[in-house]
């Protein structure tokens, strides 16, 4: 494997926006992203940094698309990346191409050469809610170990309740939460806001934690493998996510579901009953109400019914 062409000052753009109060989560994705752009620099066109100009760029965005790109560890990928994925990769070259700005690096190409790709108006599907209340309660279901079943469905109506995010909830302390059900939460980008239990899932976790006697100070905790054998260990998102999988193939539901797709459940069934969409923003924790409305479109159905019952001339 060839070594990737270093991209000038790029520890320094690390150590900048890690210092700007940057997630480590934030920072390892820019990091990986700008290992695919050095990637592609030294392997397809083989040209260093310096020397890259506009016509490299189209050709970088042509790479993206394609099915033979390598991934940043240098890996071949078949799959084809969507437009919000390519679009990802661009905002964090064009953040790099920034920061070389700022700080009077002679850049070959500026952020304002990088264009984002028009994406794609893609809805994402979410379950029916009798399919989803079954996922809900599946760990009862499906677990033989009780307290693991009490665990997973106190995560999953955790989820639901209040549509935060899976790093969220499994990052989520104990004393975030108050008696009335309230739960703080510093979010995506260091952005704090408030979500909020229902009666249903503040008794669901109630009961869990009645059964723990531990000292962690997390809300969710591990029994077993090599998280359980220290202090304030999490549980994994692969975990979470192979728990949703395994619970969605038992139970015979076809449409694909992920713990992000029951947040994106959360803001379509607040929306089709008929929440106004910024507060779901304010839930939700988006900066832009653009992106909430990605989350809700299929309230469209119940704008369908809504127009069918009380337009005027609907006989």
């Amino acid at each position: 494997m060839k070594t990737a062409s270093p991209l000038p000052l790029l520890d320094e753009y690390l150590e900048n926006i890690q210092s700007s109060n940057y997630s480590a989560e934030t920072v390892y994705n820019y990091e990986r992203d700008l290992n695919t752009f050095q990637k592609f620099i030294s392997d397809d066109i083989r040209r260093p940094f310096i020397k890259m100009d506009k016509r490299a760029l189209i050709k970088f965005k042509a790479y993206l698309s394609s099915t033979s790109r390598l991934t940043a560890e240098g890996e071949h990928n078949q799959g084809q990346l969507s437009s919000y994925s390519i679009n990802r990769i661009l905002s964090a070259l064009r953040s790099y191409l920034k920061f070389l700005a700022d700080v009077d690096y002679k850049s070959p190409i500026s952020a304002d050469d990088i264009k984002l790709l028009k994406t794609e108006k893609k809805y994402g599907q979410v379950p029916e809610m009798r399919d989803l209340i079954k996922l809900i309660e599946a760990p009862a279901k499906f677990e033989t170990d009780k307290i693991i079943a009490l665990r997973n469905q106190a995560m999953l109506e955790t989820l639901f309740a209040t549509g935060m995010r899976i790093s969220e909830l499994l990052s989520l302390k104990k004393a975030q939460l108050d008696p009335s059900g309230r739960i703080y939460i510093m979010g995506k980008g260091k952005k704090q806001r408030f979500v909020y239990l229902t009666p249903r899932a503040i008794k669901w976790l109630q009961n869990y934690l009645r059964t723990r006697d531990d000292d962690s100070d997390f809300m969710f905790v591990p029994y077993r493998g090599r998280n359980n054998q220290e202090k304030n260990k999490r549980i994994s998102a692969n975990y979470l996510q192979s728990k949703i999988k395994q619970y969605r193939q038992l139970l015979g539901i076809n449409i694909p579901v992920s713990a992000h797709s029951i947040r994106h459940s959360f803001a379509t069934y607040m929306a089709e009953s008929g929440a106004n969409p910024a507060a779901i923003q304010i839930l939700l924790g988006h900066e832009s109400l653009d992106t909430t409305t990605r989350y809700v479109h299929a309230s469209d159905r119940y704008a369908e019914k809504t127009h069918s019952k009380y337009h005027p001339l609907r006989q």
